[in-house]
């Protein structure tokens, strides 16, 4: 597990909130990458589009499609919020699977950021639209009489509990992918089943490679599902 040991940059004995970190170097790398690619990558826009300027172009539409379907025409105004999210943990994802690199969404002090920033923006936003109303979202008024009180309570309880969901879910998919393919590259150095191992290895890359993206996919969405609920929280 010492992939994803945290380690100063500057070899400190302690780390404190502002020690510069491997976490810090490599989400300040995906930033960077991520302005390359939609700053520098589409400064000279083309009817044409070079290869760049169409991964910027799909990545947008892509996300843009995700949260018109989802959350509705109302939900496109918080677009740059949503297409940041999925941008950042979508590099913060792939860089980490370059060799001697460290994946900062494997670390749930990073993912669980994320998921608050999320969960208390979209509560902010219900009760600024709704006012009270928005505790409508907790009133399944579609459910006989007697068990509204009961299906409240947990509606309640499910609506506090999805930012912890949301933070594990991303955090434990990146930790264990690479930790699968750790324990496989142990194995190599056996002559005797290094060939199966470095099949593992292959085979596991490829899927850590689907995994880094359904998973940012899948943080993305749910963000567009909340949102969708805080736009419209009457059920």
């Amino acid at each position: 597990m010492d992939q994803f040991s945290i380690k100063s940059l500057f070899g400190a004995d302690t780390i404190n909130w502002y020690t510069p970190t491997n976490a810090t170097l490599w989400m300040g790398l995906a930033i960077l990458a991520i302005i390359g690619l939609l700053v520098m990558g589409t400064r000279k826009r083309a009817i044409v589009p070079s290869r760049t300027q169409s991964v910027a172009e799909l990545a947008y539409g892509f996300v843009y499609s995700m949260v018109e379907d989802v959350a509705g025409k109302e939900g496109l105004k918080y677009f740059p919020y949503v297409m940041t999210l999925f941008i950042f943990i979508v590099f913060s994802n792939f860089l980490g699977m370059l060799p001697m690199s460290f994946t900062p969404t494997s670390h749930i002090a990073v993912t669980v950021v994320l998921a608050l920033l999320v969960f208390v923006s979209v509560t902010l936003l219900g009760f600024y639209k709704h006012g009270l109303k928005f505790l409508g979202l907790f009133w399944v008024s579609s459910a006989p009489l007697p068990l509204r009180p009961i299906l409240a309570i947990v509606e309640v309880i499910s609506y506090f509990v999805r930012p912890v969901s949301h933070s594990i879910r991303l955090a434990g998919n990146v930790m264990a992918g690479h930790a699968v393919i750790k324990v496989f590259a142990a194995f190599a150095g056996n002559l005797l089943i290094a060939p199966l191992a470095m099949v593992g290895i292959v085979a596991m890359f490829g899927m850590e490679v689907l995994v880094s993206f359904i998973q940012a996919y899948v943080f993305t969405i749910l963000t567009c599902v909340y949102l969708k609920d805080a736009l419209h929280p009457s059920h």
